[in-house]
């Protein structure tokens, strides 16, 4: 517990404090001060990709597929799943724990922490696609941090020997996902108990019992997650409309606050600035997951003509997963009055803005919403558990197999009780993954760089 404890505040606590006027300070965490710098640099490396190439990201999502492989998927489909595992209890309870700490302008520092990860998911994720090989068990293609991170160290097709930070990769993922599917279901439970007070433990067998019926199948994870995620991503962005449109006239005035508190004076004196820039960063950060090397294990799946159009369709589903559903998320909360959610965290507070808005219907709403979000992280996640599994264990079934099992198993144990042992350890392996991962994208990212502009000037031809 003790060396756990130590890891956690190595990477999430307050690794460097700065201070402020008024004699306050404001803390920076080791995977802040890896994360913020590196966007930037890739910002600039990639000339403000995320807003130079928007319309390129918007067309190449909507373009005909052609795949050359029959099991394979499509780059949207790779979207699809790690839009899939973006988005989940970070947008719902994240948000509002975000706002709760930093005030309104938290929001603005997650708008620009999702602007600047967009550059770092291309990067990554066109190095997932450059790297990627044919995959014996699935069919269609394989890959992600660990295959690109093992070429940097070893520059060898072969898998008789293995790079060490590539299995450290490899193992810190799966750590982090097991970890995951205990919050999964424990957050599942808990608000179908709130919302239908259902007791846990029929919640929870439903729960795996439909998840091991997918999960267990060779190729069903793609098939379901195509229906699910923008089923959710739907449901959630039309209600957040519907309540945007009924509180029209207060619109500008939650603008005028986000704004106003992200840069205001009142913050800077008060020392609440620091909160403010480091909740809104973090919650960004945590949210897209873009740096952490989660997302590339499905970018490397996708059987696509080039693969700077991948690198595109990721740094897209940052701004689907931050710029639009974080955003659904703050303008609920920010609509609602501060006087009927003080004191108040979590999911208790969402679903109390929501029935502000629109009544129990809102409760129920949030329960179903967060069970999708969950339900469909939990199916992604173990899509990137693949390749890693693959790596460290060789091609074979038994080991694929186990890993599912055991994923079933913590999702059962995490319905009926949180342990907050097996969450922080599941915190320290997308630590330890963003680390891992960060180590080859500095010296890789050159390849990345020089994909994009032989992309460029293909489609500058064809303009």
């Amino acid at each position: 517990m003790a060396v756990i404890q130590f890891m956690y505040q190595l990477l999430w606590g307050d690794l460097i404090t700065l201070p402020l006027p008024g004699g306050n300070s404001v803390g920076l965490s080791f995977l802040v001060i890896i994360l913020i710098p590196s966007g930037i640099y890739f910002t600039i490396r990639t000339r403000f990709l995320p807003f130079r190439l928007f319309p390129e990201m918007l067309r190449i999502v909507v373009e005909k597929r052609n795949q050359s492989q029959k099991e394979s998927i499509s780059g949207v489909q790779a979207l699809i799943i790690s839009t899939a595992t973006r988005v989940g209890m970070g947008n719902l309870v994240g948000v509002v724990a975000a706002i709760s700490a930093g005030g309104a302008g938290a929001v603005f520092w997650m708008w620009v922490t999702a602007l600047l990860g967009s550059s770092t998911a291309f990067i990554e994720a066109t190095l997932a696609q450059i790297y990627k090989e044919k995959d014996p068990l699935y069919g269609g293609f394989r890959g992600g941090p660990a295959y690109y991170i093992h070429h940097l160290f070893l520059k060898k097709e072969g898998r008789k020997k293995r790079s060490v930070i590539a299995i450290l990769f490899a193992i810190s993922g799966l750590i982090c996902w097991c970890g995951i599917s205990q919050v999964i279901g424990n957050s599942v439970s808990s608000a179908f108990e709130n919302a239908f007070q259902i007791p846990p433990i029929y919640t929870t067998i439903v729960l795996v019992m439909i998840a091991a019926v997918i999960v267990l199948r060779k190729n069903a994870t793609v098939k379901v997650l195509d229906v699910i995620v923008p089923i959710m991503a739907g449901m959630y962005f039309l209600i957040t409309i519907f309540i945007i449109v009924k509180n029209i006239g207060l619109i500008p005035s939650v603008f005028q606050r986000i704004f106003a508190e992200a840069f205001g004076l009142r913050q800077v004196v008060a020392g609440g600035f620091g909160a403010v820039l480091m909740n809104g960063a973090k919650r960004g950060l945590f949210s897209n997951e873009a740096g952490s090397g989660s997302a590339p294990c499905a970018a490397a799946a996708a059987d696509i003509s080039h693969p700077a159009k991948e690198g595109l369709l990721q740094a897209f589903g940052v701004f689907i997963d931050t710029i639009v559903l974080c955003s659904c998320s703050a303008m609920i909360m920010l609509l609602t009055p501060m006087e009927l959610t003080q004191g108040m965290e979590g999911m208790d507070l969402l679903q109390t803005a929501m029935h502000y808005h629109i009544g129990t219907f809102g409760v129920i709403f949030i329960a179903v919403i967060l069970w999708l979000f969950s339900f469909s992280t939990f199916i992604g996640i173990l899509f990137y558990a693949r390749p890693n599994i693959a790596y460290l264990f060789g091609d074979n079934w038994l080991s694929q197999t186990l890993y599912k099992l055991l994923a079933l198993v913590m999702l059962f144990i995490g319905g009926l009780a949180a342990y907050t042992f097996v969450w922080d350890l599941g915190d320290i392996g997308i630590g330890m993954m963003t680390v891992f991962n960060m180590i080859a994208l500095y010296p890789l990212s050159r390849q990345a760089i020089t994909s994009l502009k032989e992309y460029e000037r293909k489609i500058g031809k064809k303009g």
